[in-house]
């Protein structure tokens, strides 16, 4: 099995905003470095374009609201990721960037090794977790054993559970 993982956000301007420029101009460089990274998988794939992301891929039509769906390997790899490298001085600096939802915005869930998830069954799993709280069908960092790296570098247990 390999571990899927959604997360979405809702920017405080759009994707052409000075107020968003370095979150912008950083994805190509954050989400090459993920590629590359043991035990990465595959990441949903936006247009292609220099700094586009995959920012068009909208949520409920709204072009402000971007994701990031990536599988890999194990819980190890995808922590190594997130917390030790650069990605986490990005993750520090969200409020700078994104609206606070009030609502679920992160989800884990795992899928058949080939298996690449879509936006739907994401958007599917993150509001089954929001509904039904933590389960084997979708979940957060907390219900993860191998999990650990979350507890000192994650934000509130309500928003990323």
């Amino acid at each position: 099995m390999h571990l899927a993982e959604l997360n979405i956000g809702r920017l405080l301007a759009p994707t052409d905003d000075p107020r968003v420029a370095d979150f912008m101009n950083a994805l190509d460089r954050v989400n090459g470095m993920g590629k590359r990274m043991p035990g990465f998988v595959w990441m949903m794939e936006g247009s292609g374009e220099p700094g586009s992301g995959n920012t068009e891929a909208k949520i409920e039509g709204d072009p402000q609201f971007i994701s990031n769906l990536t599988v890999w390997e194990d819980v190890k790899t995808l922590e190594q990721f997130v917390w030790n490298t650069v990605h986490r001085q990005f993750y520090e600096r969200r409020a700078e960037w994104f609206e606070v939802l009030g609502k679920m915005h992160f989800v884990l869930w795992w899928i058949d090794e080939g298996h690449r998830p879509t936006l739907d069954e994401a958007l599917e799993r993150l509001a089954h977790l929001e509904a039904n709280g933590p389960s084997d069908h979708a979940f957060g960092w907390s219900h993860l054993k191998d999990a650990h790296l979350y507890r000192t570098h994650a934000c509130t247990a309500t928003a990323a559970e």
